[in-house]
């Protein structure tokens, strides 16, 4: 097989790069280990920068995002009881939709059904190969037969754990990575939203988010040890916990029932360094993960293969590789930005054991200075939404 990019993983990001990549002419073949119903039906987050629907917008896969998104103009913060709204149309103009990252997957897949492009799913053993050199290959197996791909460029779109970033040897990557001691305990629930917008709650027993999938379709969060397991909590468990740490009123109006999903994902700042060798390019998980608190990691790998696919355009166009030699500088200033955010978000809303009393009098004094300025305010508006480049 022959194409102009070989694109490993089919995640929004890889998706997306395709779907860019199709609508410039130029060829590209996604290759994806999963199934196509495994890839559907993982259970993402989904809260859009204004960017980020504008991509979609301009991808022209924004309808159903248009009818069934739901635009949000701010945050609720409560610390300890106290709440604090930030309305982010009124501070700086722009706003965030929730739209679950499930539903984009839905959206770029069937727009890559319809045109034809290329997508090997359940693709076995999938190695790369000669990216050092100018003529790259990506080898798997599919239905009992060897498959080689020869390529120009190969776009590692493959998630933390994936073939591509561990195909670089050691010597030539950086990485920089925290691991926070605790993760986020999940419930999808086919119960209304609690509240209109998110609402981000620190409490003494930990960190709650409210937030949502659809108007009738809510997804709840509490932070837990990282060492839990999902088999201790009964839904009942869950609930009460969950009430114990929001406010009254919100309490009160909290509907709840049977889950139809519950997990526990860890939390985790990491970052590669360079994302550039030869002709591989790193994108997307492969390249970062954030703290899930700033919602930064879709909408940072939505501006990976944005930028990416941008560079091929230019190279096929003028046959100079120039512009991707700025590939890694160029998204690793927007990722370090992004991870700066998810980290002081999540700082100052989860409880840090090890932090002791004087952690807790700085996140107070972090959550009071908030409250009063509007420089502080517009500042996290402006991340939340997305920075503009």
């Amino acid at each position: 097989m022959r194409t102009q990019i070989a694109i490993i993983g089919a995640g929004p990001a890889g998706l997306m790069l395709g779907r860019l990549l199709e609508l410039a002419g130029i060829d590209a073949v996604i290759i994806e280990q999963r199934s196509a119903e495994y890839v559907q039906g993982r259970i993402r987050a989904g809260v859009l920068e204004q960017g980020s629907v504008e991509l979609m917008e301009r991808v022209g896969l924004a309808d159903r995002l248009h009818r069934e998104g739901l635009p949000h103009n701010g945050i609720e913060l409560l610390f300890d009881g106290q709440k604090q709204r930030l309305d982010f149309h009124a501070l700086i103009g722009r706003n965030v939709t929730v739209y679950g990252q499930t539903e984009i997957t839905r959206d770029l897949m069937t727009a890559r059904q319809h045109s034809g492009s290329r997508t090997v799913y359940e693709a076995q053993s999938v190695s790369i190969e000669d990216f050092d050199t100018d003529r790259p290959r990506v080898r798997y197996r599919k239905d009992n037969e060897d498959v080689e791909v020869e390529c120009d460029f190969i776009a590692g779109c493959d998630g933390y754990h994936g073939v591509c970033r561990a195909s670089v040897p050691a010597g030539s990557i950086t990485t920089f990575e925290r691991v926070y001691p605790f993760g986020w305990l999940g419930v999808l629930v086919d119960q209304p939203p609690v509240a209109d917008e998110l609402i981000y709650a620190h409490h003494e027993r930990g960190f709650a988010l409210c937030s949502m999938r659809s108007p009738t379709r809510s997804r709840y969060y509490v932070q837990v040890a990282a060492d839990e397991e999902v088999r201790n909590w009964s839904d009942d468990r869950f609930w009460n916990e969950l009430r114990s740490r929001l406010d009254p009123e919100t309490a009160a109006r909290l509907q709840t029932s049977a889950s139809i999903e519950k997990s526990i994902a860890p939390l985790r700042s990491f970052v590669a360094e360079p994302l550039r060798f030869g002709r591989l390019f790193l994108a997307g998980d492969a390249a970062h993960i954030v703290p899930p608190t700033g919602a930064k990691g879709l909408n940072l790998a939505l501006s990976d293969v944005e930028a990416l696919a941008a560079m091929f355009v230019e190279f096929y166009e003028t046959r100079s590789s120039t512009v991707l030699d700025t590939y890694s500088g160029h998204v690793l200033k927007r990722i370090w930005k992004a991870v700066r955010f998810s980290w002081w978000m999540t700082s100052l809303l989860h409880v840090f054991p090890e932090n002791g009393d004087f952690g807790r009098r700085i996140q107070r004094a972090e959550f009071d200075y908030l409250a009063a300025s509007v420089a502080a305010q517009s500042s996290l508006a402006e991340n939340y939404t997305g920075l503009l480049d």
